[in-house]
Protein backbone atom coordinates (compact mmCIF):
# COMPACT_ATOMS: atom_id res chain seq x y z
CA UNK A 1 0.00 0.00 0.00
CA UNK A 2 1.41 3.44 -1.13
CA UNK A 3 1.64 5.69 1.29
CA UNK A 4 0.59 8.65 -1.25
CA UNK A 5 -3.11 6.97 -0.75
CA UNK A 6 -2.43 6.77 3.27
CA UNK A 7 -1.50 10.32 4.18
CA UNK A 8 -4.65 12.69 2.50
CA UNK A 9 -6.49 10.65 4.51
CA UNK A 10 -5.08 10.63 7.55
CA UNK A 11 -4.26 14.52 7.45
CA UNK A 12 -8.06 14.93 6.33
CA UNK A 13 -9.41 13.12 9.52
CA UNK A 14 -6.57 15.25 11.52
CA UNK A 15 -7.78 18.77 10.12
CA UNK A 16 -11.82 17.91 9.90
CA UNK A 17 -11.52 16.31 13.52
CA UNK A 18 -9.85 19.42 14.89
CA UNK A 19 -12.25 21.64 12.83
CA UNK A 20 -15.91 20.09 13.52
CA UNK A 21 -15.14 18.96 17.52
CA UNK A 22 -13.42 22.37 18.57
CA UNK A 23 -10.94 19.93 20.44
CA UNK A 24 -7.32 18.73 20.27
CA UNK A 25 -6.86 15.39 18.60
CA UNK A 26 -3.96 12.96 18.52
CA UNK A 27 -2.69 10.36 16.17
CA UNK A 28 -1.86 7.18 17.83
CA UNK A 29 0.69 4.50 16.05
CA UNK A 30 -0.42 3.33 13.05
CA UNK A 31 -0.64 -0.36 12.38
CA UNK A 32 -0.85 -2.53 9.72
CA UNK A 33 -4.19 -5.77 9.75
CA UNK A 34 -4.17 -8.10 7.39
CA UNK A 35 -7.35 -10.20 8.72
CA UNK A 36 -10.72 -9.49 10.04
CA UNK A 37 -11.14 -7.52 12.57
CA UNK A 38 -13.36 -6.33 15.24
CA UNK A 39 -15.46 -3.32 14.40
CA UNK A 40 -16.05 -1.35 17.46
CA UNK A 41 -20.04 -0.70 17.19
CA UNK A 42 -20.17 2.41 14.79
CA UNK A 43 -19.10 2.20 11.23
CA UNK A 44 -19.01 4.63 8.15
CA UNK A 45 -17.68 3.20 5.18
CA UNK A 46 -16.52 4.57 1.80
CA UNK A 47 -15.83 3.02 -1.21
CA UNK A 48 -12.98 3.88 -3.35
CA UNK A 49 -12.67 2.74 -7.34
CA UNK A 50 -10.41 4.26 -10.07
CA UNK A 51 -6.69 4.44 -9.99
CA UNK A 52 -7.07 1.89 -6.68
CA UNK A 53 -9.84 0.34 -5.45
CA UNK A 54 -10.68 -0.59 -1.73
CA UNK A 55 -12.37 1.44 1.43
CA UNK A 56 -12.10 3.67 4.14
CA UNK A 57 -13.76 2.85 7.41
CA UNK A 58 -14.18 5.12 10.22
CA UNK A 59 -15.08 3.25 13.33
CA UNK A 60 -15.83 4.24 16.71
CA UNK A 61 -18.04 2.98 19.80
CA UNK A 62 -21.18 4.27 20.21
CA UNK A 63 -20.28 6.54 23.27
CA UNK A 64 -18.15 8.17 21.03
CA UNK A 65 -20.54 8.10 18.09
CA UNK A 66 -22.92 10.18 19.94
CA UNK A 67 -20.92 12.60 21.80
CA UNK A 68 -19.33 13.45 18.43
CA UNK A 69 -23.01 13.93 16.76
CA UNK A 70 -24.00 15.84 19.59
CA UNK A 71 -20.43 18.51 19.95
CA UNK A 72 -21.42 18.93 15.60
CA UNK A 73 -25.25 19.47 16.31
CA UNK A 74 -24.15 21.73 19.27
CA UNK A 75 -27.02 19.85 20.86
CA UNK A 76 -27.27 16.75 23.44
CA UNK A 77 -28.90 13.53 21.39
CA UNK A 78 -30.30 11.54 24.11
CA UNK A 79 -29.54 8.71 21.92
CA UNK A 80 -28.03 7.25 18.50
CA UNK A 81 -31.15 8.05 15.97
CA UNK A 82 -31.34 9.11 12.53
CA UNK A 83 -30.02 12.43 13.14
CA UNK A 84 -26.98 10.94 14.97
CA UNK A 85 -26.23 8.34 11.88
CA UNK A 86 -26.62 10.89 9.31
CA UNK A 87 -24.27 13.39 11.57
CA UNK A 88 -21.42 10.41 11.64
CA UNK A 89 -22.36 9.92 8.44
CA UNK A 90 -21.82 13.61 7.16
CA UNK A 91 -18.34 13.80 9.06
CA UNK A 92 -17.08 10.38 6.44
CA UNK A 93 -18.16 12.58 4.07
CA UNK A 94 -15.92 15.41 5.13
CA UNK A 95 -13.23 13.92 5.89
CA UNK A 96 -12.99 11.79 2.54
CA UNK A 97 -13.65 14.73 0.18
CA UNK A 98 -11.00 16.40 1.88
CA UNK A 99 -8.62 13.93 0.99
CA UNK A 100 -10.01 13.17 -2.33
CA UNK A 101 -9.54 16.00 -3.40
CA UNK A 102 -5.87 15.76 -2.05
CA UNK A 103 -5.00 13.02 -4.38
CA UNK A 104 -6.29 14.52 -7.24
CA UNK A 105 -4.46 17.36 -6.63
CA UNK A 106 -1.36 14.50 -6.58
CA UNK A 107 -2.30 13.11 -10.02
CA UNK A 108 -4.50 10.40 -8.57
CA UNK A 109 -8.37 9.55 -9.51
CA UNK A 110 -10.86 7.74 -7.77
CA UNK A 111 -14.76 7.57 -7.31
CA UNK A 112 -16.32 7.17 -3.81
CA UNK A 113 -19.12 5.33 -2.83
CA UNK A 114 -21.43 7.52 -0.59
CA UNK A 115 -21.03 6.64 3.18
CA UNK A 116 -23.21 3.78 4.46
CA UNK A 117 -23.31 3.59 8.51
CA UNK A 118 -23.38 0.15 10.07
CA UNK A 119 -23.87 -0.05 13.50
CA UNK A 120 -24.13 -3.07 16.05
CA UNK A 121 -22.36 -5.87 18.29
CA UNK A 122 -19.86 -8.75 17.02
CA UNK A 123 -19.51 -7.28 13.99
CA UNK A 124 -16.16 -7.76 12.18
CA UNK A 125 -14.63 -6.05 8.77
CA UNK A 126 -12.22 -8.58 6.37
CA UNK A 127 -9.66 -7.14 4.20
CA UNK A 128 -9.67 -10.21 1.42
CA UNK A 129 -6.43 -10.18 0.45
CA UNK A 130 -5.81 -6.32 0.84
CA UNK A 131 -3.80 -5.14 4.45
CA UNK A 132 -5.23 -2.11 6.22
CA UNK A 133 -3.81 0.15 7.30
CA UNK A 134 -5.32 1.59 11.12
CA UNK A 135 -4.53 5.19 12.06
CA UNK A 136 -5.81 5.84 15.72
CA UNK A 137 -7.12 9.06 16.33
CA UNK A 138 -8.01 10.15 20.42
CA UNK A 139 -10.40 13.17 20.57
CA UNK A 140 -11.78 15.19 23.61
CA UNK A 141 -14.69 12.99 22.53
CA UNK A 142 -13.24 9.59 22.51
CA UNK A 143 -11.12 7.32 19.90
CA UNK A 144 -12.03 6.85 16.41
CA UNK A 145 -9.82 4.86 14.18
CA UNK A 146 -9.88 5.52 10.46
CA UNK A 147 -8.84 1.88 8.43
CA UNK A 148 -7.65 2.25 5.19
CA UNK A 149 -7.46 -0.89 3.26
CA UNK A 150 -6.95 0.04 -0.67
CA UNK A 151 -4.57 -1.92 -3.53
CA UNK A 152 -3.58 -0.37 -7.42
CA UNK A 153 -5.56 -1.73 -9.83
CA UNK A 154 -4.22 -4.88 -11.48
Amino acid sequence: MRVEYINPFVEAAFNVLREVLQSDVKRGELYLKSTSMPVMGVAAIVGLAGDVEGRVLFDMDKPTALKIASAMNNEELASFDDLAKATITELANMITAQAITKLHDLGFRFDLTPPAIFTGDNMEVSNADVEALIVPMETGHGKIEINVAVRERA
